[in-house]
């Protein structure tokens, strides 16, 4: 049986760099179908935590949202680790934000590539408390975890509906084993590895700089972009896409989600 034809619910993020709700009021004014929070309080000041969201406004949020057809995911806080456990208060804060604000999904980095198996054992609490609360748990690769870290990863995590991959093309792009090549790193995932959401930008394979998607290379030559989708519609991809900045002006991310529509377009024409 032939996957289903690729769609995606394309959205955006909070940002440090933006008052608490903007990036939403923008999503919800603009008619996205995904948006992401993003706790990410600096330790010079900028930014929030999961703490600056209470119970009402959760629950206005939640609303919102619902109204507007938006799917919620909750990012963690970057330095939230499975492997700390002094960060693990964080992570708690970040699934009860996750609940709470009606979301569907709740992802962590993979910190470590010389710890797969311990972060295995880690996790698995983790997988519970999501399985548990009704939450996805997606673990997402950056740019020092490379596409076999995640298949060992996988090999040491039980089958679950619940736990699964997030792909981040920009991160992969940097990875040393595919340099400038996400969509090699694609291939090198086993299909044991569910992909359930996917963060994209763009790099030119220097620094992790989180360009809007179509202002790097894709700009030039979407073939990339194009390859990747094919690889997403053969994996049966069914989940958001959360375009991972906050531009000046924040219109490019309407510019970046026009333009992913009319490739998405072309493909099924």
């Amino acid at each position: 049986m032939s996957a289903p034809a690729l769609s995606l619910r394309i959205g955006n993020q909070s940002a440090f760099s933006a008052p608490l709700t903007v990036p939403f009021d923008f999503a919800v004014q603009n008619g996205f179908e995904a948006f992401e929070w993003f706790p990410d309080r600096r330790a010079d000041g900028p930014g929030w935590s999961a703490a600056d969201i209470g119970p009402a406004q959760r629950q206005e949020l939640r609303a919102r949202a619902r109204d507007a057809g938006i799917r919620l995911t909750v990012h963690a806080p970057v330095p939230v680790d499975p492997l700390r456990p002094q960060t693990h208060r964080e992570l708690e804060d970040s699934l009860r934000l996750a609940v709470d604000l009606g979301a569907g999904l709740l992802n962590i980095h993979l910190t470590d590539p010389d710890r797969v198996e311990e972060y295995a054992q880690a996790v698995l609490p983790w997988v519970q408390r999501c399985s548990i609360s009704g939450l996805h748990l997606a673990i997402e690769n950056i740019p020092a975890t490379s596409a076999d870290d995640f298949n060992r990863l996988f090999s040491y995590l039980p089958r679950s509906a619940t736990v699964g991959m997030c792909l981040d093309i920009g991160h992969a792009n940097l990875n040393g084993c595919t340099p400038n090549d996400y969509v090699g790193y694609v291939d090198r995932l086993r299909p044991e590895v569910p992909i359930i959401h996917l963060h994209m930008h763009e790099n030119h394979g220097d620094r992790d700089s989180h360009l809007v998607l179509f202002t790097g290379p894709a700009g030039k030559d979407p073939s990339g972009i194009l390859a990747l989708l094919d690889r997403l519609e053969a994996r049966g991809y069914d989940g958001n896409v959360v375009l991972e900045q906050w531009p000046y002006p924040p219109e490019m991310l309407l510019q970046a989600r026009e333009r992913l529509t009319e490739v998405l377009r072309q493909r099924k024409a």
